[in-house]
């Protein structure tokens, strides 16, 4: 059974709680501006919010950055998520754009911090082995999900409690060009803006489950919004019902894309 919310804290508009499989729009890639100024690696780490569930990379993108990026993807062809939702799929309400692009996914990867991060973490100040790092990640990882997902939720609009699906995909190797059978596990989502930005609420909420029946579940988990914050979350059979909570003013920029491993 999903795990319930708190309801003194929350008061959740719908209680379907699946999400449907993202299906790539047949956008062609846009012309992303160029990945710059980067933070360097070695002044970026893993913030553990919830052991082996949820972590977060602080100022992963400069503000620079992302403000270029705000400019930049307001004027990509977002169209609106309809407010009614199909059966079984939970409510959302936002603006959104999806490209398929494995370039850019592997711009992402490679030419900022997240791909030396995953394949080298470390975690509480301890570096991982071999098998500590995939039991974490899930398996092999390959890199980042060429689908990319851009999200605009402007004021009055939210996603309600839902999880998150895993999915099978092709994942392009940049190196050898060939095509790798592989399954999403964790999913991404890079902050562009925050309260600094004029964007109130929007904060993404965890609900962990209980340890046994006999206990109350554990204080959800709030993540606030900062510019150039990367949230990363695991996800498949393994997610946690999560939330994005409504935008009150201004607006909320995210950028979407998953961890790919090996199938």
């Amino acid at each position: 059974m999903p795990p319930k919310a708190d309801k003194t804290k929350e008061k959740p508009t719908s209680t379907k709680v699946k999400t449907s499989k993202s299906i790539a729009a047949p956008h062609p890639p846009p012309n992303w501006p160029p990945i710059s100024p980067i933070q360097p690696t070695a002044d970026l780490s893993f913030h553990t919010l919830l052991q082996d569930q949820i972590l977060t990379i602080p100022n992963l993108w400069t503000a620079t950055l992302c403000k270029t990026y705000v400019s930049f993807l307001s004027t990509l062809p977002l169209t609106m998520t309809p407010g009614k939702p199909k059966r079984g799929d939970a409510v959302r309400v936002n603006d959104r754009f999806q490209v398929d692009d494995p370039s850019f996914a592997e711009k992402l990867w490679s030419d900022t911090a997240i791909g030396e991060l995953v394949v080298a973490p470390v975690v509480n100040g301890l570096e991982l082995n071999q098998q500590q790092r995939r039991d974490l990640w899930g398996g092999e990882i390959l890199g980042l999900n060429s689908n990319i997902r851009v999200y605009r939720y402007s004021k009055g609009q939210f996603f309600d409690q839902h999880y998150d699906d895993s999915n099978s995909v092709n994942f392009l190797e940049s190196s050898t060009g060939s095509v790798v059978p592989a399954k999403t596990t964790w999913t991404l989502l890079l902050y562009l803006s925050s309260p600094a930005t004029g964007c109130q609420g929007g904060e993404t909420v965890f609900y962990p489950e209980a340890a046994s029946k006999r206990e109350a579940p554990p204080s959800p988990v709030v993540v606030e919004l900062s510019v150039g914050t990367l949230l990363l979350h695991r996800h498949g059979k393994d997610c946690l019902l999560h939330q994005g909570r409504e935008v009150t003013e201004g607006e909320k920029w995210v950028i979407r894309t998953d961890l790919c491993a090996k199938r």
